[in-house]
């Protein structure tokens, strides 16, 4: 997700900016600052673009994830029911609102499989968190009629999918609230930061104070600013807030450039009989940044991928990977933390010592996927596609 391949004038328009008048905090300092404030601009250069009321600028996408989950009202004794194909900073952000992860599997979609987010739920539970991986969507139909007969709460993780919409709507914008990651190798980056979305205003207002130790931004004097609840430093800084407004504003071409390019790699990968491609719930709405395909057994799969590496090609299997399945994530099963888990938290997670997730896992380790880059040139382009056909051939 390469956004910072094409890093040019504009991004550097933007950061001098902000070093030309030596302001690089968010907030305050407003004379010295000269009118600057590129995270402002940025929040509404996300509202303009998303179609979405309120947008609040984060340090991180896992910043952001704890901070619309603490704007939702969620933590302690809570469950929040999770797919076993994410990022772990998922299940980190949970931990740090001291609600329980209950983790479910996937199906073909790559994301949350609803049949087995229904059958997870207790009375417990308070929210599904689909997470929107490789730049795509999960089944929002169905999630959201399961959230409205549970009255659960839906929180999108869209941390891998700025840009794809789903029926229209963006993504991140059509549960409670959405987050998304700008760092280094997403759609977009910051270099560092994140964001959350919502159309609920008093969800925008806990966001906005929880990422600045509970400031309510209600005065001219930052010092004399009330503080009605407990918040912590989320804040983004204006040099990477600067960087994400020159690369937000070339969000159309990024996409164009990556639905181009992966529509010739799944052309080429569509002549080989046994290969069959991720569902995409709204095939129109994929960011592109990832072609996914299986394979019919897992061997091949593992297979191809490595002929896929020896060939000088991206590719990503993931069931052997340390960071976005649950099958590696022992420091997850084991509840190997830092500072204790509260004692009903630890009994939660006690379940993962030994519990196994056999759908997943038939769909996760047939599963190769591939991102998309923008700097490739078109023969480039056409060499890769010739190179990830043989790759896979030779797996099969």
């Amino acid at each position: 997700m390469p956004g910072y391949e094409l890093f040019g004038a504009e991004e550097r328009k933007e950061v001098n900016d902000v070093l030309e008048t030596g302001i690089m905090m968010r907030y305050g300092f407003d004379g010295p600052r000269k009118g600057i404030w590129k995270a402002k601009e940025l929040e509404q250069a996300i509202c303009d673009k998303l179609n979405v009321q309120y947008t609040q600028l984060a340090s991180s996408g896992t910043a952001a994830l704890t901070t619309a989950m603490a704007a939702l009202g969620l933590g302690a004794g809570d469950e929040i029911i999770m797919p076993t194909f994410t990022f772990v900073a998922s299940f980190e952000s949970v931990f740090s609102v001291g609600a329980t992860p209950v983790l479910v599997d996937v199906d073909d979609t790559l994301t949350l499989d609803p049949k087995a987010v229904e059958a997870a739920i207790t009375p417990r539970t308070k929210a599904v968190m689909p997470v929107h991986m490789c730049g795509a969507m999960a089944d929002l139909d169905a999630l959201q009629a399961i959230c409205k007969k549970h009255n659960l709460l839906l929180l999108e993780d869209a941390c891998q999918s700025f840009g794809a919409t789903y029926k229209g709507k963006a993504l991140g914008a059509i549960g409670d609230a959405g987050t998304f990651s700008f760092d280094f190798v997403k759609t977009i980056t910051c270099a560092e930061g994140g964001a959350i979305i919502t159309n609920n205003k008093d969800v925008y207002t806990k966001c906005d104070g929880y990422t600045d130790h509970g400031h309510d931004h209600l005065g001219v004097d930052r010092g004399a600013d009330l503080h009605p609840f407990i918040g912590y430093n989320y804040r983004i800084s204006e040099l990477h807030a600067a960087v994400g407004l020159a690369q937000v504003r070339k969000l159309d071409h990024f996409l164009a450039i990556q639905r181009k390019t992966k529509k010739i790699f799944k052309d080429a990968l569509a002549t080989l009989p046994g290969v069959t491609f991720r569902r995409l719930p709204d095939e129109a709405g994929d960011s592109a940044t990832f072609l996914s395909f299986f394979l019919p057994e897992a061997s091949q799969a593992r297979n191809a991928a490595a002929a896929m590496k020896a060939a000088g090609l991206p590719a990503f299997y993931y069931y052997d990977n340390n960071w976005h399945y649950i099958r590696q994530w022992d420091h997850f099963k084991q509840g190997t933390v830092l500072t204790p888990f509260a004692p009903g938290l630890k009994q939660a997670m006690e379940i993962y010592k030994t519990k196994t997730f056999p759908a997943s896992d038939a769909i996760i380790s047939r599963n190769i996927s591939t991102p998309i880059n923008l700097a490739w040139s078109d023969a480039e382009v056409q060499e890769r596609a010739e190179k990830l056909v043989k790759a896979v051939k030779s797996a099969l």
